[in-house]
């Protein structure tokens, strides 16, 4: 497994050393005050731009920051840009709930951030979502954290392949296999490497469920998408599996299908206090496709994913999860690995070649070549 651009974590009881970076005095005096009334949490300083934040960061070396998307001076991402190729570190991105927002944050996942908050609309809002920064700067802490150096080289690579132009999709057939894919925290920066790294050729089709708010899938989608040699969309109620085709969960919905295996947008409960939950997803797919479902667990916090894959694994299906090794959580797969239900542990360089080979191998037993390179 390579783990040769993963960090350590932050490894002492110690409170987590914060900076807080916005260009908002608002902002940064309510999250200093949030923050550092809690006790788990130390706020070492604060900065108003990116590039106040890179001297503050070479002075006070802090565990985590909090980081604005929108700056003047430095913005967010040429800030992030720079910590992680040059002093890379837990981000937490605070977004704005725009078009241009969304896709700012998504680009932000991809460069190595951690987690993100949607900032609200207006300062009478803003105490209302401290809870929510305070869990994921103690989460951040805690992250295996990748330096951009990786990420670089893969979107060369992934530049050439979606260069080659997009194949045809086509209807999935009964020998078909359906890949469903679940992420959380550090999903955006997996997805962008094990997307696009497919071939265009995969007999299959393809199921994303990445744990996030409404407002954000659609940017992961067309990012993907214009990233990948495969066709990636967000999932409408009505669309069919096809394969050549990756189906993205919207945010806000679990991703169920109907027997005619068209997707069946609902808004019941959270499932471990998320919506979409792959667990959802999971469990639909096993009850309609069976042994040709192949699921894929990657990093993320909790457990979703394990009542699902349990239920893939009784129907014959497969369950391949993410290496601790490449994880920037270790929490999904880590619940899949105790639980018993993985064929396959892989490292996410070695996830694309894992998966199409599960493919080849299920046409394979079903008398078929898909005629996909090796």
């Amino acid at each position: 497994m390579s783990g040769g651009d993963v960090l350590p974590e932050k490894s002492n009881a110690g409170p987590i050393r914060t900076l807080i970076v916005d260009d908002s005095a608002y902002l940064r005096f309510t999250l200093r005050k949030y923050l550092a009334a809690d006790p788990g949490i130390e706020i070492v300083g604060t900065a108003r731009n990116g590039l106040e934040a890179l001297n503050q960061i070479e002075r006070l070396n802090p565990d985590v920051l909090t980081l604005d998307v929108e700056m003047p001076v430095m913005d967010g991402l040429t800030t992030l840009n720079k910590i992680m190729s040059i002093s890379p570190r837990p981000v937490v991105m605070l977004s704005s709930l725009t078009k241009e927002g969304a896709r700012e944050t998504i680009r932000a996942l991809t460069l190595g951030a951690v987690d993100f908050v949607t900032k609200p609309t207006s300062k009478t809002e803003i105490e209302a979502i401290m809870d929510d920064v305070i869990a994921k700067v103690k989460m951040a802490a805690g992250a295996r954290v990748k330096t951009s150096g990786a990420a670089v080289r893969i979107s060369e690579q992934i530049e050439e392949v979606a260069a080659a132009g997009k194949y045809p999709t086509r209807e999935l057939e009964s020998t078909d296999p359906v890949v469903c894919i679940g992420t959380s925290t550090g999903g955006p920066r997996a997805l962008n490497a094990l997307i696009p790294s497919l071939s265009a050729t995969l007999q299959a089709a393809l199921v994303i469920v990445q744990h996030m708010p409404v407002g954000f899938t659609k940017s992961l989608a067309e990012r993907l998408d214009h990233l990948s040699a495969l066709h990636v969309k967000e999932a409408s109620q009505g669309d069919s599996l096809l394969v050549g085709q990756a189906l993205l969960a919207p945010g806000g919905s679990h991703l169920e299908f109907r027997n005619s295996g068209l997707v069946n947008l609902t808004m019941g409960p959270t499932v471990h206090g998320v919506r979409p939950a792959v667990d959802v997803t999971l469990s639909s797919l096993a009850s309609y496709f069976g042994n040709r479902c192949i699921a894929v667990i990657m990093t993320g916090m909790g457990r979703d994913g394990t009542n699902g894959s349990a239920l893939i694994h009784s129907a014959g299906g497969k369950v391949i999860a993410e290496d601790q090794s490449t994880c920037v959580v270790w929490g999904m797969p880590r619940s899949v690995m105790e639980a018993g239900l993985p064929d396959e542990v892989v490292g996410l360089k070695e996830m694309a070649a894992a998966l199409e080979s599960s493919v080849r191998a299920f046409h394979h037993n079903q008398g078929q070549s898909t005629g996909i390179p090796g």
